[in-house]
């Protein structure tokens, strides 16, 4: 339970406390029922055990769960649990020992996702309606504070320093809403469009490159505004 605690962001590995973010999940929803926990977990477990540290350029690097999300699953929004293993061997081929390793990840995030008894099911992430048989692309969206969470830690890790972020690099990121999400760069749009008319990012569309301008102060406001508020 500790080591899913701090792979899901949690809990701290250093301390062992709750982390801020956890912290606030804690404190509206002390028995981790919510699907917006589910959603924040889900966001966390996506980077194994790294955490918010600079994401590799290939995701195998980091694991089973993260190169299932930011690799596989954006190329096969519907697939069968063979399909799964043969891409996992393929990228594992030469270490029998990591692709062994990686098997059990994804079973592990496979009963994640689609156990009703289990933690992330209630997300619709991933749906699984026959056996061994798969479908992606059709979550329940957590609200738009948390996105917007999501969208500012991505920033803090990815864009530090940058007052203002190329449109076109933020709809394309390989490590961004649209595979954290399971959904087009067109629907990511359509959220981007939203929160700028909340007032939690401005978008600049006059003349090519487009830009998006973040005006949040602190995602861990986001954060408590998506449990406050929903």
């Amino acid at each position: 339970i500790k080591s899913w605690s701090i792979r899901s962001g949690l809990v701290d590995r250093e301390t062992g406390k709750l982390t801020p973010q956890g912290a606030i999940a804690r404190k509206h929803d002390p028995y981790l029922q919510s699907p917006i926990t589910d959603w924040l977990m889900h966001f966390y477990l996506s980077f194994s055990d790294k955490g918010l540290a600079t994401p590799p350029l290939d995701p195998a690097e980091w694991g089973g769960w993260t190169w299932f999300v930011y690799s596989f699953l954006p190329n096969h929004p519907s697939f069968s649990r063979s399909t799964l293993d043969n891409a996992a061997n393929q990228i594992y081929e030469t270490d029998k020992k990591k692709a062994k390793s990686i098997s059990d990840d994804l079973l592990k995030v496979l009963k994640a996702y689609t156990d009703k008894k289990d933690a992330l099911a209630q997300i619709n992430f991933l749906k699984s309606s026959v056996k061994d048989q798969y479908i992606a692309g059709e979550a329940t969206l957590p609200p738009d504070e948390l996105i917007a969470y999501f969208l500012a830690k991505i920033c803090e890790r990815d864009f530090q320093g940058l007052s203002q972020i190329n449109s076109d690099r933020l709809l394309q990121h390989p490590y961004g809403l649209s595979p954290i999400l399971g959904i087009s760069t067109d629907k990511v749009q359509d959220l981007l469009d939203r929160l700028s008319g909340k007032g939690i990012i401005e978008q600049y569309k006059t003349v090519p490159p487009f830009q998006i301008i973040p005006r949040w102060n602190d995602p861990l406001a986001l954060l408590e505004k998506a449990y406050v508020n929903n």
